[in-house]
């Protein structure tokens, strides 16, 4: 191929002789300059693929778009796993606060707390001012949000086993309590001697007197101070028709002077059941009833365990008295 320019200043024609090898040069080179503009659009493009997917699939091939479709959805998968095992770990945080709540309410009713002092049903009242925080430092990824979620679990875990130990202990006292004489064996009647030194009836000489005695009507019914087992309904000497209970810890009460015994030997009683009737049988001058509490052998002073019963005090104040 011949070339012939022609200009104002060149004095004559000048003539240009391009080969085949001349042009297949300037046609390669030419699309390669297109093929970079192409790419170059293409990136342009790609960048915004997210925000109108629909255009974008239908200007560039498939395989164009592959490998950022590829991150996007990778990233949503993840997302997605993560938001399932959060959700999973809140259900069973959920499931936490709720036997949470049932042990509180228990423990709450063994410690005799009233429910319109603590409900665990009410959420507490919260406020102060309002103090904005450092939002950059504030910000949470998915991986702080997974460990402050595992660190609450944990939290409620320790709080759970903790309350069950209260429970277990409260519990304890309360059962312990339920095996103290703290009811008043005679409904009717009164205290017609105490506890401690007197003149004794019979011989007028300074004695221990080692329980209470309780005047009433003969026939009176006398109950039980306390839950246990009977270990003893006979007739005594000095005490007349006697029953005694243990309790278990080494504690026993002893009911004396009765006229008609109606538990026997191994019979398990409940407290406040009716056991004997008041009578004036053995060593007595009249119709009572000689209430005796002892611990490991040695007499105590009932008043301390039928006062504590009548005051209504707490369950741990109660199992201090056999300590």
């Amino acid at each position: 191929m011949q070339i012939i320019i022609m200009h104002s200043r060149l004095t004559q024609a000048k003539s240009l002789t391009l080969s085949s090898k001349h042009l297949i040069s300037f046609v390669s080179l030419f699309a390669i300059l297109a093929l970079l503009v192409s790419f170059l659009l293409i990136n342009v493009l790609a960048r915004f693929a997210g925000g109108d997917s629909g255009v974008m699939k239908s200007i560039l091939p498939a395989s164009m778009l592959s490998s950022n479709i590829a991150g996007a959805g990778g990233n949503e998968k993840y997302l997605k796993e993560n938001l399932a095992a959060m959700a999973v770990k809140v259900g069973e945080m959920q499931a936490q606060l709720i036997r949470l709540d049932a042990l509180g309410e228990r423990v709450q009713g063994l410690a005799g707390v009233k429910p319109e002092e603590f409900n665990f049903k009410e959420a507490p009242g919260r406020g102060g001012a309002e103090v904005l925080a450092d939002v950059a430092k504030s910000d949470l990824n998915i991986q702080d949000f997974q460990a402050s979620l595992d660190a609450l679990s944990k939290d409620l875990s320790y709080r759970s086993d903790y309350l069950n130990v209260v429970e277990s202990k409260l519990m304890s006292f309360k059962l312990q309590a339920k095996l103290l004489p703290t009811i008043v064996p005679v409904n009717v009647g009164y205290n017609a001697s105490t506890f401690g030194r007197r003149l004794d009836p019979f011989s007028g000489r300074t004695a221990f007197h080692e329980g209470l005695d309780f005047s009433a009507p003969n026939g009176t019914p006398i109950v039980a101070a306390a839950g246990g087992v009977v270990v003893a309904a006979e007739y005594h000497p000095e005490f007349g028709n006697m029953l005694e209970i243990d309790h278990g810890g080494d504690m026993m009460t002893r009911y004396a002077h009765a006229s008609k015994l109606f538990a026997k030997v191994g019979d398990i009683v409940k407290r406040g059941q009716h056991v004997a009737n008041i009578g004036s049988t053995g060593r007595s001058t009249g119709a009572h009833l000689h209430f005796e509490v002892r611990i490991k052998g040695v007499a105590q002073n009932p008043h301390k365990f039928l006062n504590a019963g009548s005051e209504g005090a707490d369950v741990s104040k109660l199992a201090s008295l056999v300590r």
